[in-house]
């Protein structure tokens, strides 16, 4: 009754301090990670011995961000439902600007890596803003602020690689001072102006070992049959994607001579692409395609784009690269959408919250194991090396989900 009535009020008039501190830690957690991507291989270079060392480094904290993230997220879940979401986001926003200030400061790649930790563990709140979200607006205007709060971590995503790239000309550390003083204003902000959103009666009241183990909910997906091979596809891609993200900066570093700037540049194109993609060509590709046909062009396209950059390794020509960064980025705009409508398709309305949950962590998962495969074939066989594994494991990939289109053509039950 108390819940009803609390969203009957809340239809009524959403407190404008909890949406505005909620839209403003979204955007942080967009802007988060990609703010400090374009000058990662510059601020490690120092404690580094050679490019090879150098490119390790750079992977491996990327990876252990990932990681944390994925073995975080449930336990913040599951504090944020038994204690409320106010103090559980405060902590996890303060911990973020913990985690610039000790990356920005450095000193050894050891420090480097306990900043990563610190934010990485922190950086798994996003699932507690999503929850924070759901408290305080009323069911049916949830798929709208849903919209608004995609659109902000997207906004994040784009300026945050430009504004790296340009704060680094004042020194390769102030993109993350400049992260850590924004992030404490927002922490200041919500101690003085933020609600709580969840109600002690609605509060869980113990918490289980079975809430605080990404693998379960992991394995309890695999599990299900219609969904295996689509996840394995998923997986297959996303490991390289992964790889691609955290040599992205080494790569145009090393093959290049790129500074920041440009690097920032080409990740906020790369991310405005992404938009004008899912906005203007994937409706009308709705309109003529089915998801299937969409994620295999989706992954074809990501395979020409691999091509063309380890084409630019082989030659040292950028042209190739920025041309194979493009088309492989559409590629990726188009395979999300269609992967989600194939999995939201697979199974009934009341499995929809726990796959798509599972969904991220198997992303998370992916993105953990593809820098350090990734960094170690980079340094290895060559800088082309990590481009040809997304084209070996995406063409596997397009195998699988073809199998799994002809298995659920001649099923009986579909």
């Amino acid at each position: 009754m108390s819940r009803s009535h609390h969203e009957q009020n809340t239809k009524q008039s959403i407190d404008t301090h909890a949406l505005l501190f909620g839209l403003i830690s979204v955007f942080l957690c967009g802007i988060g990670f990609s703010i400090i991507a374009p000058v990662i291989p510059f601020l490690v270079q120092p404690y580094t011995s050679s490019p090879g060392e150098q490119a390790t480094a750079v992977t491996l904290l990327t990876s252990a961000y990932a990681c944390c993230v994925f073995f975080a997220a449930p336990a913040l879940g599951a504090l944020s439902d038994k204690y409320g979401r106010r103090p559980l986001l405060l902590v996890c926003l303060l911990g973020s600007a913990i985690g610039y200030i000790v990356f920005g400061i450095g000193g050894a790649l050891w420090v480097l890596f306990a900043g990563r930790i610190i934010e990485g563990v922190t950086g798994g709140s996003i699932g507690t803003i999503f929850a924070y979200f759901a408290d305080i607006i009323p069911p049916d205007q949830r798929t709208k602020y849903f919209g608004w709060l995609s659109a902000v971590v997207g906004a994040g995503t784009v300026i945050g690689p430009t504004l790296g790239g340009l704060l680094a000309k004042f020194g390769y550390s102030v993109p993350m001072y400049f992260g850590a003083i924004v992030t404490l204003l927002n922490v200041v902000y919500g101690y003085f102006f933020m609600p709580e959103s969840l109600e002690k009666q609605n509060r869980l009241k113990a918490i289980t070992f079975v809430r605080l183990n990404p693998f379960t909910q992991l394995a309890s997906l695999l599990s299900m049959k219609s969904l295996k091979r689509l996840l394995i596809s998923a997986f297959l891609l996303w490991v390289p994607n992964g790889s691609l993200q955290a040599v992205f900066s080494q790569f145009t570093m090393d093959t290049f001579s790129w500074k920041p700037a440009l690097i920032g540049l080409m990740f906020s194109i790369m991310g405005i692409q992404d938009i004008l993609s899912q906005g203007f060509i994937m409706p009308k590709l709705l309109k003529k395609l089915h998801d299937k046909q969409i994620a295999i062009l989706g992954m074809v396209s990501e395979i020409i784009g691999y091509s063309l950059i380890a084409l630019s390794a082989l030659f040292s020509f950028y042209p190739l690269f920025i041309a194979g960064m493009f088309i492989f980025g559409f590629g990726d705009s188009i395979f999300g959408p269609s992967f989600n409508g194939m999995l939201s398709k697979s199974v009934d309305s009341s499995e929809q919250g726990r796959i798509q949950g599972g969904s991220q962590s198997i992303q998370a998962l992916a993105r953990m194991i593809g820098p350090i495969i990734g960094g170690q074939i980079y340094v290895l066989i060559g800088h082309a090396a990590p481009a040809f594994m997304g084209m070996i494991l995406i063409t596997a990939a397009i195998a699988v989900l073809y199998k799994r289109k002809q298995a659920t053509t001649y099923s009986p039950s579909s």
